[in-house]
């Protein structure tokens, strides 16, 4: 009976995450394929193909890309940053957006620093990943800071604190691997 029960548990720990990648695979290739996928499909009605839309998506976006480094386009398309950065509410989420999405894939990506804080009155550590070193445009006595995300485990939330630079120790380890780390309560100790 034991020998059951231990083999059932390895499959369950051999095929739950295999279902698991497969299902947020499916999930993410139907979402992005339904972008335009779902504007496509009443022009194909029976012959439509999955994964048209998504083909058609990543084809706009290296289109508006390109477009985005001609003069008269890439004009058109700073008029709309700029207007976007004015109205009301709209500049904030248009601005959040826009950061996050360059400190993934921009020139400087933000989360390329892996950084160890103390927790103060303690000796507990903390890792995380520093976002911003020149803090003082924000707020003139923060010049000494450094602003530290520590993603919270299991979840895509975390906690910004501005730490003193001289608190902040940047280690050498790749951000993946930090990530993958904290991500799982420290059960991921090594890359692969």
């Amino acid at each position: 009976m034991k020998s059951i029960f231990k083999n059932f548990i390895n499959g369950i720990l051999t095929i739950v995450p295999i279902i698991l990648v497969i299902y947020v695979i499916y999930k993410l290739f139907m979402f992005l394929d339904g972008l335009l996928g779902n504007l496509l499909r009443p022009y194909f009605r029976e012959d439509y193909i999955p994964g048209i839309g998504l083909l058609t998506t990543v084809i706009l976006i290296t289109v508006f890309g390109w477009l985005s480094t001609k003069f008269i386009t890439g004009s058109v398309i700073k008029l709309v940053d700029r207007l976007l950065e004015k109205i009301p509410f709209v500049k904030t989420v248009y601005s959040v957006i826009k950061d996050t999405v360059h400190s993934f894939l921009g020139e400087k990506k933000s989360f390329s620093k892996v950084a160890l804080i103390t927790i103060p009155g303690t000796d507990m550590k903390s890792m995380g990943f520093i976002t911003a070193d020149q803090l003082e445009s924000l707020y003139s006595p923060l010049k000494d800071c450094v602003a530290v995300y520590v993603p919270q485990t299991f979840q895509v939330a975390g906690f910004t604190f501005l730490v003193p630079k001289d608190q902040v120790e940047v280690i050498d380890v790749k951000p993946e691997d930090a990530m993958k780390f904290i991500l799982s309560g420290g059960m991921t100790t090594k890359g692969k």
